[in-house]
């Protein structure tokens, strides 16, 4: 029987909500910064940041330094994903916003004013960098020879590829001023302390937005590689900077980095394992796949029905009712268009969403959500999308074709209709993509 919320069985919908709405809780920043601030320096204190949760990991800091103890800053996020200023905080660290996922001028701004700022700092001083999944878009800065078009057309043409996030993390640095250790580097010699979110799998913070304050392991050969696999043209003067080496990042060692140091204040596993215990308190037994999934979004829910499924059947080793739980981050391959064919709007939890509805094909007693943890899939106002038993009948009903719209990489106008996406908002935080899988 469950109990102690809301939620229950008799509403599918609501329960999955429940556990989403959980998962997000357990990574906000004020819940997860307090344990990891240094004391106050003997010199000024610097803040510096990037990404969808910077504004809210901002006000955290805010909140919690020493009232008398001086501090400044600047850190961009996304248009829209500022929370409002809690009541009495005084500001002392300035939030621009800007544009995800593919940068923009103000990005560009900003991060010329970061990369400025840091201009003078001593031994004595310290710099807390706040770091959060979409820093890499937020944060352009591209090196010589590469102007802020160049660096749209790329981001695009990575994003529709199909290229997972270290593929597209490792070019951003090798093509910027500020990504791969580079703003690290512009703040010695002061202490550089990094309090980051992450929102990928394996939790590699060289990767969590392109890693600013972090040694590069990648090569310029890398990203030569990458951009030959995914047929992404640079300009010839930059692909023969990196051919002869000059674009290189701080590797491991480099002294620049001697006095930074990382800590990861929220991850995907625990907000996994957040849901994992808000659905055991609700009777239901809990099975974290992964926080690691990544794939095609289609083929990773094709996988996810077929556990379901065998599940619901009684032919797996979990046992019902259960929620099936997992994280990570896969990627959608924008398909070509017909002639005159409307692009197709969606993220990669609807595309998720359409491959496990198309594979469920209306097994009963299973519903799913999927959603991305900072509130917007993609570049839409939704955060994902629910999967019901009777998605496809409803859809027939209506005259919708789900596999014409996979085809098209439309789950948004399929499941718009339907009643069945998910809208929160910005969450102010970003621990990545979050699947729940319900089977009674």
């Amino acid at each position: 029987m469950l109990t102690g919320c809301a939620a229950s069985l008799d509403d599918p919908r609501a329960l999955l909500r429940h556990l989403y709405d959980v998962a997000v809780q357990r990574a906000l920043p004020l819940h997860n910064t307090a344990a990891h601030l240094p004391p106050p320096p003997s010199g000024r204190t610097l803040v510096l940041g990037a990404g969808k949760a910077g504004g809210a990991m901002a006000h955290a800091v805010e909140a919690l330094w020493p009232a008398d103890a001086p501090l400044s800053g600047l850190v961009v996020t996304r248009y829209g994903h500022t929370p409002p200023r809690p009541a009495g905080l005084a500001q002392r660290i300035e939030v621009v916003e800007a544009a995800h996922p593919v940068p923009d001028a103000a990005g560009l701004a900003a991060a010329q004013r970061i990369l400025a700022l840091t201009q003078g700092l001593t031994a004595d001083d310290l710099v807390l960098c706040l770091i959060s999944g979409g820093g890499s878009a937020l944060l352009t800065l591209p090196c010589d020879g590469l102007t802020l078009a160049d660096k749209q057309r790329i981001n695009r043409q990575l994003l529709e590829s199909g290229a997972h996030i270290g593929e597209m993390n490792t070019v951003r640095k090798h093509l910027s001023r500020i990504k791969g250790g580079r703003l690290a580097g512009a703040c010695a010699p002061a202490r550089v302390v990094t309090l980051t979110i992450s929102d990928v799998p394996g939790d590699d913070v060289s990767v969590i937005a392109s890693g600013p304050t972090v040694a590069d392991a990648s090569s310029c050969a890398d990203a030569l590689d990458i951009l030959a696999r995914y047929r992404i043209e640079v300009p010839a003067a930059v692909r023969a900077e990196l051919d002869n080496g000059a674009l290189e990042t701080p590797k491991p060692g480099d002294p620049r980095l001697a006095r930074c140091e990382t800590h990861l204040i929220a991850t995907p596993q625990q907000s996994l394992e957040a849901a994992a215990e808000a659905a055991l308190a609700l009777g239901l037994r809990a099975y974290i796949l992964s926080d690691e999934v990544e794939g095609e979004s289609r083929e990773v829910g094709k996988v996810h029905a077929a556990l379901a499924r065998s599940t619901a059947l009684g032919r797996s080793s979990f046992e019902t009712p259960c929620v099936i739980l997992s994280g990570g981050e896969t990627t959608v391959t924008v398909r070509p268009r017909a002639e005159g064919q409307a692009r197709g709007r969606g993220g990669r939890a609807g595309e998720f969403c359409l491959g496990l509805a198309l594979a469920l094909n209306g097994q009963p007693k299973v519903w799913a959500l999927a959603a991305d943890t900072d509130g917007i899939d993609g570049v839409e106002d939704n955060a994902g999308a629910l999967v019901t038993p009777d998605t496809l009948a409803r859809a027939a009903a209506l005259g919708l074709k789900l596999s014409d719209h996979l085809a098209r990489n439309d789950a948004y106008g399929f499941f718009e209709p339907l009643g069945d996406l998910v809208y929160t908002g910005p969450t102010h935080t970003n621990v990545n993509d979050f699947r729940v899988v319900l089977i009674v």
